[in-house]
């Protein structure tokens, strides 16, 4: 059913390079590609705690605008006021499956890796950083975060034995759809992706999964990642064996650029994990955004791209890095994901979510990707 392995020697110089980029990162698509893989992803936090979001388009399909300047956006103030959280609404954990937690059940069960990448290679920081990640040109990078002793030491499984949630799916902007949802309805849009994930994740890989449907992008969606921090932070106090938060997302691009490959003959909505690194490059480490969990914020989504790259290539773009936090900070295990963009259709999100809830058990209940 799956392909046999094929193995990349380091030996092989150049033709590595040219070889493994193409098996798992898609070309970008014409001149200024790179500010559209975030697109829209940018203007958000900006009135609130200047994180200039990973903006994206609303589901009306309008073109894409330039964010602000970052200077004007740092220029802007945390609101001290918490959204009032009472009229939120909150799905109930799912029940998780009594099968043992395993990737070996599921539609993907004896899955082998179609690749394996040359773990020494990974320790060239050049190269980590130019397969592996797109980095804004707002903020930078060295060594020191993008270090895979670093990236793969960190150990992401489970605790076992728990009771109660252990993953939270939510959404900061809840209202964005594909090129064929119904504006306003959410059994075609983003929390309905999430909805898949967190049922795939619990019947099939028997991980309990709180999904939150609260709407923070409605009445002020420049102001969504503010309005969603208390009701999120509620939750986690609520339900201290959460260990993992997944803020789902749908990206904006280009109308001529179609994110989609192909999983278990499916055509499948590309994915793209996102950090938020707390750094600018006008300004250096914003403190008053302090995120002490940043190392492994990044661990996170690189054992997951190195996940993806082996068993699903062609899935993922590569990590987007940006400045700013994104809520980032409220746990270790915090994951921003975009699936897709407004150019695919809502059944390419929905088979999105089946190689990534494996992935999510691959990394999380299996091993760490060594």
């Amino acid at each position: 059913m799956f392909p046999a392995v094929k193995l990349y020697d380091v030996s092989a110089g150049q033709l590595l390079y040219q070889d493994i980029s193409r098996m798992f990162m898609p070309a970008l698509e014409g001149v200024g590609q790179d500010k559209m893989l975030v697109s829209e992803s940018e203007r958000e936090e900006r009135e609130s705690e200047s994180e200039s979001e990973i903006t994206n388009i609303g589901t009306s399909g309008d073109s894409l605008t330039e964010k602000d300047s970052e200077d004007q956006q740092a220029s802007l103030t945390e609101e001290d006021t918490p959204a009032d959280t009472d009229s939120e609404t909150m799905q109930g954990t799912q029940e998780p499956s009594t099968e043992e937690p395993s990737t070996e059940t599921g539609i993907f069960a004896g899955l082998e890796k179609q690749v394996v990448i040359n773990r020494q290679k990974l320790k060239d920081f050049d190269y980590l950083r130019q397969n592996f990640y797109q980095v804004d040109n707002s903020t930078t990078i060295g060594s020191d975060l993008l270090n895979v002793d670093m990236l793969l030491g960190k150990d992401m499984k489970l605790a076992e034995d728990v009771e109660g949630p252990q993953i939270l799916i939510y959404h900061t902007h809840s209202q964005e759809g594909y090129k064929d949802s119904a504006a306003g309805d959410e059994s075609t849009s983003v929390v309905a992706v999430g909805e898949y994930l967190a049922k795939l994740l619990s019947e099939q890989y028997g991980i309990e999964v709180l999904h939150h449907k609260g709407e923070y992008d409605v009445a002020n969606h420049a102001k969504a990642y503010s309005a969603a921090r208390p009701a999120i932070e509620k939750i986690l106090a609520e339900n201290p064996t959460i260990e993992v938060v997944i803020d789902l997302h749908r990206d904006g691009v280009s109308e001529s650029t179609h994110l989609v490959t192909e999983v278990n003959g499916k055509p499948t909505a590309q994915i793209m994990f996102f950090n938020g690194l707390s750094r600018t490059t006008a300004k250096g480490e914003l403190t008053y955004l302090k995120n002490p969990y940043i190392e492994d914020n990044l661990a996170f989504s690189f054992q997951m791209q190195l996940a993806a790259a082996e068993y699903f290539p062609d899935l993922t773009r590569r990590i987007y890095l940006k400045g700013y936090r994104y809520n980032m900070h409220l746990r270790p295990k915090s994951m921003l994901v975009e699936v897709g963009a407004q150019t695919n259709s809502f059944q390419e999100a929905m088979n999105a979510m089946e190689p990534l809830a494996f992935l999510l058990a691959k990394v999380l209940k299996t091993d760490n990707v060594p």
